[in-house]
């Protein structure tokens, strides 16, 4: 995939160029501009018919995505589109491969090749039921190619050995190696009534973690002191 990151780091696009019946998958809905592309909305799963329409169906009822993802194909060798992500923050491309695969949290993907696909990964009941990652399941990557990540803030990757696991706050992991372990809990004890803190992701083993600078829900409980209320 030929590409180009353009803007300024707080709020980049992402320029792709696309050949003569090339495609590739985008977020829905985050289309900014194009010139020679075909734009096509398709359900976002890896099969065809009623299975294809159960396995959307599934990622959208258990993972909060879409239940479509819009396939954009290249019309000509010189045509290109860009992608806005929803929020201000850094894009980063992750390399694919057979020996590299990645989990997604929730929100966190932007474009990929056709060549890759992401599937769900059941991540238990504990999990599900503390975490902010996809609920039942998390997102996971197979194939070989590039995928696009796209953060709140800056993007920062934290490695992982065996004797230095991390723990990262739930709403700040954008992704990570899907070799790593991990669980979840809550940070301190009643539910961080005195630390302020609530769910984190524990990681164990060797690979990287991928973590977003800021906390949209944060920004969010501080803004909404100052909006306009119906009382």
């Amino acid at each position: 995939m030929n590409y180009k990151i353009l803007g300024d780091s707080d709020c980049p696009m992402l320029h792709i160029q696309l050949k003569n019946q090339e495609s590739i998958k985008i977020e829905r809905g985050c289309m900014a501009y194009l010139s020679n592309v075909a734009m096509e909305g398709k359900m976002n799963s890896n099969k065809s018919g009623i299975g294809g329409m159960l396995g959307a169906l599934g990622r959208s009822i258990t993972s909060g995505e879409s239940f479509f993802i819009t396939h954009a194909i290249g019309l000509s060798d010189d045509s290109f589109i860009g992608i806005a992500p929803s929020t201000p923050g850094k894009i980063q491309c992750l390399k694919v491969s057979p020996n590299r695969q990645y989990r997604i949290n929730t929100g966190a993907f932007l474009a990929c090749d056709q060549s890759v696909e992401y599937v769900m990964k059941s991540q238990g009941l504990e999990r599900a039921l503390f975490g902010g990652t996809g609920g039942l399941f998390v997102m996971e990557t197979q194939g070989t190619g590039d995928i696009f990540v796209s953060a709140f803030g800056d993007l920062l990757a934290i490695n992982v050995t065996p004797e230095k696991p991390i723990t990262v706050d739930n709403e700040h992991v954008v992704a990570w190696d899907a070799s790593l372990q991990y669980n979840i809990h809550v940070a301190s004890g009643e539910f961080g009534f005195k630390t302020g803190e609530g769910f984190v992701n524990e990681f164990h083993g060797n690979g990287t973690v991928l973590i977003q600078t800021r906390n949209i829900h944060s920004l969010a409980d501080a803004v909404r002191p100052f909006l306009p209320s119906n009382s």
